[in-house]
């Protein structure tokens, strides 16, 4: 990781905003849902906010990303807006799929953000589609496909990477490795060491790096950004990292190693980042304390409006569905 690039004051700074959004939106929704003003499934991105964030800040808003279920993070850091993402989360009209997508299937083409699936893995043949039509327009979009690690051993991660490597198309594949998928341990799922090592079987750059470490997070995505813009091909990146809040919001936990479990809290990225910009002078307490106050503004705004906002209609049900309206 030495001969990569390390973010400079400005785009730190620029990478905790983006994480501190993530982390106080997270705190915001399971508030909403503890009070019962959300019914939703809720996949927690605490733990997960640096990825993203780290990546994003060297996206454009033409570039691609998909998601899955678990990627809120990844939506909110490439700039989904609040408001229509709070009028989805609520079921209201006004969201960015009328309320009728939810948490699992948030989208804003605008941004960027074509799709989000509720299948594990399918983000990746998706992301490979959108990188084949970037290269066929010609241009130096990018597509990234985020993932984890349990969809590192599904079908569509083989011919995904196979199908990029073999027409050099521009994708980063983002596996956010949190060490469990949904209730399985990495232990009981995989021989090799890294799911990195895989890419060499595919003729592409393969690197992992600690997802939580802004400076590794941002040198390993801005490599495989400039290498897919000059038409060299795809990467696979795999960010090491932890969820705080297990798969599901409401799970107990009881299946994660209680002793990794407390020393990844101990290594929370959030307040080690926040601590760094003041130690170097990046940001003073008092601007850090605006900037988290200006987020919580903008939460309340978008919340507010969010559930002043009217249900779609019945008539809703079947549009979007169909390409002519049926009786």
């Amino acid at each position: 990781m030495s001969n990569y690039p390390k973010p400079d004051a400005a785009t730190l700074l620029e990478i905790y905003k983006k994480a501190a959004l993530i982390k106080q939106n997270d705190e915001r929704v399971i508030k909403q849902m503890m009070a019962g003003k959300l019914v939703m499934p809720y996949y927690s991105p605490r733990g997960q906010e640096i990825i993203p964030s780290a990546i994003s800040v060297s996206l454009d808003d033409d570039d691609y990303i998909c998601t899955i279920y678990r990627g809120i993070h990844d939506m909110l850091a490439k700039g989904f807006p609040l408001g229509e993402l709070w009028a989805e989360l609520a079921g209201r009209i006004t969201g960015t799929c009328k309320g009728k997508g939810g948490p699992m299937h948030l989208t804003c083409p605008s941004k960027g953000m074509m799709v989000t699936t509720g299948i594990v893995g399918s983000s990746m043949p998706i992301a490979t589609g959108l990188g084949w039509a970037a290269k066929l327009d010609s241009g130096d979009r990018v597509s990234v496909a985020n993932f984890g690690d349990g969809a590192a051993n599904i079908g569509a991660f083989h011919e995904s990477l196979n199908m990029a490597a073999l027409w050099k198309l521009p994708v980063i594949f983002l596996c956010q490795n949190n060490l469990y998928a949904e209730h399985t341990s990495i232990a009981y799922s995989r021989v090799v060491e890294k799911i990195s090592d895989r890419a060499a079987g595919y003729g592409m750059p393969g690197i992992t790096v600690n997802g939580n470490d802004p400076d590794e997070m941002y040198g390993a995505a801005k490599v495989a950004i400039e290498r897919a813009r000059a038409g060299e091909g795809p990467t696979l990146i795999e960010a090491m990292t932890f969820r705080f809040n297990g798969h599901l919001l409401g799970e107990t936990g009881h299946y994660m190693d209680k002793d990794l479990y407390a020393k990844a809290k101990d290594a929370d990225p959030m307040p080690i980042l926040r601590a760094r910009l003041v130690s170097e002078g990046i940001a003073s307490e008092d601007a850090l304390v605006a900037i988290e106050k200006d987020i919580e503004a903008q939460i309340d705004a978008a919340v507010t409006a969010a559930f002043e906002a009217p249900f779609p209609d019945a008539s809703e049900l079947k549009r979007d569905v169909f390409a002519h309206e049926i009786a």
